[in-house]
C-alpha cells in the first residue's frame, strides 16, 4: 500500500457525497432490536468455546461533561452535579460485574479505552474504584504490551492527576485540543490555553506514557487558513505520536448544541477544503504518516506499524490496533463486537440505568453477520485499512470466483480508475495517492445495503 497522499480538489468536490465511515460493516443502520441480551449471551458463550479464544478489548463510555462544547455531536450529559455522575458510576460498576461473568478468565484484556464525554469528569477515587472493579472481573494485561488509554480534557487534568492515571495503569492518553485560536475557542465555548495543554504533554512524557494523541477539528466557526496554520505550528512543535483531525459538520437540526453557533461564522465549503489541504500537507511535511480518513501517526507508532503489517482495523473508535481482540462495550450506547456479531447498549442514560438496576444486560440492538456480510466486511476493511485488494485472498477464504461474484462491482471499478482513485491490477486493485482521501467512496462500491430502498440512510459527507 502506498502511504503517499495527493490532494486533488476537483476530485474531492466530485466525490463529496454522503456515506458510511465504516467503523463497522454492516453499519449501525442495520442493527435491529431482535438482537437482544439473550442473543448476546449466546455469542459470548460461543466465543469462550472457540479452540483459541480471542483476547479482549474493553471500551467504557463515560458520557459526562462539566460544560458544553457547541460543536459536539457525541452522546453526552452536561451537568454541574457530581451526584448524577456518581449514580451512573454505580450502575457502570454493576455492568462491569455482569459482563465480566460472561467471559472466561483466561481471556486477557490487551486493550482498554475510557471514552467520553469527559472521563476525567469523575474524580480520582471514582476512577480508582472503576479500575479495581475491572481488575476484579476481567483479566487485565499487566505487562508493557498492553494498550490502556483514556481521553482527557486538559481543563480537568493537572500533573498530579496525570500521575494518578499512570499509577492506575493507563499508558496512553488522548487530549482534545480542536483549535488554539482564542476567537475560535470563544465561538465554540471551549477556552483552553496552550500552556496547560503543552504542559500536560511534557509531563506525560516524563512519566513514561507511551503514546500521546491530539484531536483537532477544522471547519469551526471563525477559523481561517492563517489561524489554523498557527494552531498547527503549536501542535507540530509538541510532536504528538498521533493526530486525529476531524471535519466539523454543522448540523444544528440534529445537534441542539450547534444552534449556539452563529452559522455566518462557519467557514465556507471552499475554505474548509483549503483547511483540509493545509492540514494534510503540514502533517506530511512534518513526517507524519497519513493512516486514512482523519488519522495521522508518526512512522514508529503502533498504528503505522499495524498498517504496514496488515493488522490495522476500523472500529467505533476509528483506526485501531489489536485486530485479533473481541471488543466489549460498557456504558450507555457503547458498541461491542464479539466474533461475527455487533451489540449496542441502550442509548439513553435513564433506560440504560433502568436495565442495569434491574440486573439485566442493557443490550438495545445488534446484528449477527451472515457469510455475505463477513465477505463484504473483510473487503471493506481491506480498502479502508490497507488501501488495496487482492481477489485471490477472498476466493480461497470464501470459496468464490471474485470477478463472477462481484461482477457489477468489478465493472464499476473502471470508472474509479478513469477518475484516478484506483489502479486496477491483474488480481485486484490499489488505491492511488489521490484516492486515499476518498476511501469511503471506494468502499461504498462493495456495500450491499446502500442501494436498498427499504433501508434508511443517515450518513455524513465523505469530506
Amino acid at each position: 500500500m502506498t502511504q503517499q497522499v495527493r490532494f486533488d480538489q476537483d476530485l474531492i468536490k466530485r466525490y463529496d457525497v454522503s456515506g458510511p465511515r465504516y467503523t463497522s460493516y454492516p453499519t449501525a443502520v442495520q442493527f435491529h432490536e431482535g438482537f437482544d441480551a439473550v442473543a448476546y449471551e449466546m455469542i459470548t458463550a460461543a466465543s469462550n468455546a472457540e479452540l483459541i479464544p480471542r483476547p479482549l478489548s474493553l471500551y467504557l463510555h463515560l458520557p459526562f461533561c462539566h460544560s458544553l462544547c457547541y460543536y459536539c455531536g457525541c452522546t453526552k450529559k452536561i451537568t454541574r452535579h457530581p451526584e448524577h455522575g456518581a449514580v451512573y458510576m454505580d450502575h457502570l460498576l454493576r455492568e462491569v460485574e455482569m459482563q465480566g461473568r460472561l467471559f472466561d478468565q483466561d481471556r486477557q484484556v490487551d486493550q482498554l479505552h475510557f471514552g467520553g464525554g469527559t472521563p476525567t469528569f469523575f474524580d480520582d477515587a471514582q476512577l480508582t474504584t472503576l479500575m479495581e472493579s475491572l481488575g476484579k472481573h476481567f483479566n487485565l494485561q499487566e505487562t508493557g504490551e498492553r494498550e490502556f488509554s483514556i481521553e482527557l480534557d486538559p481543563r480537568t487534568v493537572d500533573p498530579h492527576r496525570l500521575e494518578t492515571l499512570w499509577n492506575l495503569g493507563f499508558n496512553r492518553i488522548s487530549l482534545g485540543v480542536q483549535d488554539f485560536d482564542p476567537a475560535v475557542q470563544q465561538a465554540v465555548n471551549r477556552i483552553q490555553s496552550e500552556e496547560e495543554t503543552l504542559g500536560l504533554i511534557d509531563h506525560a512524557r516524563k512519566l513514561g506514557y507511551e503514546s500521546i494523541s491530539l484531536d483537532l477539528i477544522y471547519g469551526l466557526p471563525l477559523q481561517t487558513v492563517e489561524s489554523f496554520d498557527r494552531t498547527l505550528d503549536t501542535v507540530l512543535g509538541a510532536r504528538p505520536d498521533r493526530l486525529a483531525v476531524y471535519n466539523y459538520a454543522h448540523l444544528p437540526q440534529l445537534f441542539r448544541a450547534q444552534r449556539m453557533i452563529n452559522e455566518a461564522d462557519v467557514p465556507t465549503p471552499a475554505t474548509k477544503l483549503e483547511l483540509m489541504e493545509l492540514t494534510i500537507q503540514r502533517l506530511i511535511d512534518a513526517g507524519y504518516v497519513f493512516i486514512g480518513m482523519d488519522h495521522f501517526a508518526l512512522p514508529e507508532d503502533e498504528l503505522t506499524l499495524a498498517q504496514q503489517q496488515g493488522k490495522l482495523q476500523r472500529n467505533f473508535q476509528g483506526y485501531s490496533t489489536h485486530r485479533e481482540c473481541d471488543l466489549v462495550g460498557l456504558g450507555v450506547s457503547s458498541i461491542g463486537k464479539i466474533g461475527d456479531s455487533y451489540a449496542q447498549n441502550l442509548k439513553t442514560i435513564p433506560t440504560w440505568q433502568a436495565a442495569v438496576g434491574a440486573g439485566e444486560l442493557p443490550i438495545w440492538r445488534g446484528v449477527t453477520l451472515g457469510t455475505e456480510d463477513r465477505l463484504r466486511r473483510s473487503i471493506i476493511e481491506a480498502i479502508m485499512c490497507q488501501g488495496e485488494l487482492h481477489y485471490a485472498d477472498y476466493e480461497t477464504r470464501f470459496g468464490i470466483e471474485f470477478e463472477e461474484h462481484f461482477m457489477p462491482e468489478v465493472q464499476s471499478l473502471d470508472k474509479l480508475e478513469q477518475d484516478g482513485l484506483i489502479k486496477i491490477q491483474s488480481d485486484g486493485f490499489m488505491v492511488t495517492p489521490a484516492g486515499r482521501l476518498l476511501l469511503r467512496n471506494i468502499a461504498m462500491l462493495f456495500d450491499e445495503y446502500l442501494n436498498r430502498t427499504d433501508q434508511p440512510q443517515r450518513f455524513s459527507r465523505v469530506i
